[in-house]
């Protein structure tokens, strides 16, 4: 499985990138960056991440550096994955 595709995927799902995420680079800012990217919109991406990759997210678990960019988002779920 390619983390880093589907993280894109999810993403663009949940937040009507409408496929603005296949552009996105792991050095991409996320938080701060996509005025799509408000509080309930986190939420609604760590439901679609523990959908997708079947892991679970508790809230202590995440903080504001975990979606400063793609690639710290990514790194997130490869370590919940590993976990």
């Amino acid at each position: 499985m390619d983390v880093t595709r589907e993280v894109l995927r999810v993403l663009d799902e949940v937040l009507s990138l409408n496929g603005r995420a296949a552009a996105f680079t792991r050095g991409t800012r996320l938080l701060g960056a996509l005025p799509e990217l408000d509080s309930m919109a986190v939420v609604a991406l760590l439901t679609g991440f523990e959908e997708r990759f079947g892991i679970t997210v508790d809230d202590d678990d995440i903080d504001g550096d975990t979606f400063a960019t793609v690639g710290s988002l990514v790194d997130f779920v490869e370590g919940r994955l590993a976990a």
